[in-house]
């Protein structure tokens, strides 16, 4: 494997590849043992299946939240969830696995008050297309589909927030393309070339085997979805539930881990991340280290890291208002903008009428304790520049 194309990510070494197929034989050995074990005791293999979904639950057909769309990206079809004014400035949000749209059902009010908000179902998840094959989720797939997303929105930029999964495409995309990224939020992920290593989620290790996760998920009535969102109230774990009920439902976002730990971030000869960068965390999250999401930091020119006391691993769901409190305030944190040859000019005159000004009154203030002058008006050069100054600065 080699590099991508005009970017900065790269495969990771041979040793790497062979690692990441060995455990999943070992792990996937482990699960084929298990069930087998399973199916010898109980003598039948209803305890793998889901059940039956046909149905949606009523909150994923309503409409308060915003309106739902579908874009076709080179046959792809993705949906989404747009609310918030198309004048303002795009916020892009990628869930994480197992997630979707949903997932951002607290942000996207609040958001939208400034925003125009967009919450998609990334492709094989939800709504969107679920296309079977493997290669269809390689990172450079993925990367230039969402680039070809911002532009059928009709925006040249955008602010990134993501979780977990889509955190970690997000950070791919700001490396990739990051003039297209206003900000990022990365939400329960640490950088790419850390992820891997300080991962505790064991499953994922034997995602490399073909069918077995997929069914592995369904079992016991997709268990894993209760054991992810345990938070959850009863009427949206049956929305996830109904998400994630078929086979085919778990075969596009496992294919995403079926190939994003084969590529990482070159560190050869490459600068801190230029992107503003808001790292957020739970402070009970058990499916990553505290400490790999402080040095992910390591890599960001202009970087915070936030904790949200007394959250897991999905604090915009579990402490909405904390994080929610987080998010708004970073995002109206303005950069400081460099000023234009013209505009340092502009102060420099500033500076020497300033100067030429109080002069003048110090003249006028000591002729008229010495005479009967009346008092001259009052000199307006400096506030009339001034203002100028500041008209054009905004």
């Amino acid at each position: 494997m080699g590099k991508m194309n005009n970017a900065r990510i790269v495969s990771v070494p041979v040793w790497d590849t062979l690692k990441i197929h060995f455990l999943s034989c070992v792990y996937g050995l482990w699960v084929l043992t298990k069930r087998l074990l399973k199916y010898l005791w109980n003598g039948n293999l209803e305890h793998l299946k889901a059940n039956v979904r046909d149905s949606p639950p009523s909150c994923l057909e309503d409409t308060s939240l915003g309106q739902h769309k579908y874009v076709k990206l080179k046959g792809v079809k993705i949906h989404y969830v747009e609310a918030g004014d198309r004048a303002d400035p795009l916020i892009l949000l990628l869930h994480g696995f197992p997630d979707f749209w949903l997932g951002w059902r607290h942000q996207i009010p609040v958001l939208a008050e400034d925003h125009r908000v967009v919450a998609i179902d990334l492709k094989g998840f939800g709504d969107s297309d679920k296309p079977q094959w493997r290669s269809g989720y390689r990172v450079d797939v993925i990367l230039d589909e969402l680039k070809q997303l911002i532009s059928a929105l009709g925006a040249t930029s955008c602010i990134v927030v993501g979780h977990d999964l889509g955190a970690l495409i997000g950070w791919y995309f700001v490396y990739q393309n990051p003039s297209l990224v206003n900000k990022f939020f990365s939400i329960s992920c640490p950088h790419p070339n850390m992820f891997w290593n300080t991962s505790s989620n064991q499953w994922l290790n034997c995602v490399q085997l073909p069918y077995l996760p997929e069914i592995d998920a369904l079992k016991h009535d997709v268990q894993i979805i209760s054991e992810y969102h345990k938070y959850l109230p009863e009427n949206y774990l049956e929305a996830y539930k109904y998400t994630f009920s078929r086979k085919e439902d778990w075969t596009g976002p496992i294919n995403y881990y079926r190939n994003l730990p084969f590529n990482k971030i070159s560190e050869k000869n490459s600068e801190s991340l230029d992107v503003y960068t808001v790292l957020v965390t739970g402070s009970n999250d058990k499916m990553l280290s505290l400490e790999a999401v402080v040095k992910s930091s390591d890599y960001c020119e202009k970087v915070r890291v936030k904790i949200v006391d007394g959250a897991g691993h999905f604090p915009h769901q579990e402490k909405p208002e904390v994080f929610n409190e987080i998010l708004v305030k970073f995002l109206r944190r303005r950069r400081k903008v460099s000023k234009t040859p013209s505009q340092k000019l502009i102060e420099r005159m500033y500076g020497a009428v300033s100067s030429t000004v109080k002069y003048g009154n110090s003249v006028l203030d000591s002729v008229q304790k010495r005479s009967s002058v009346v008092s001259m008006p009052s000199i307006n050069i400096l506030n009339n520049l001034h203002g100028a100054e500041r008209g054009k600065m905004d």
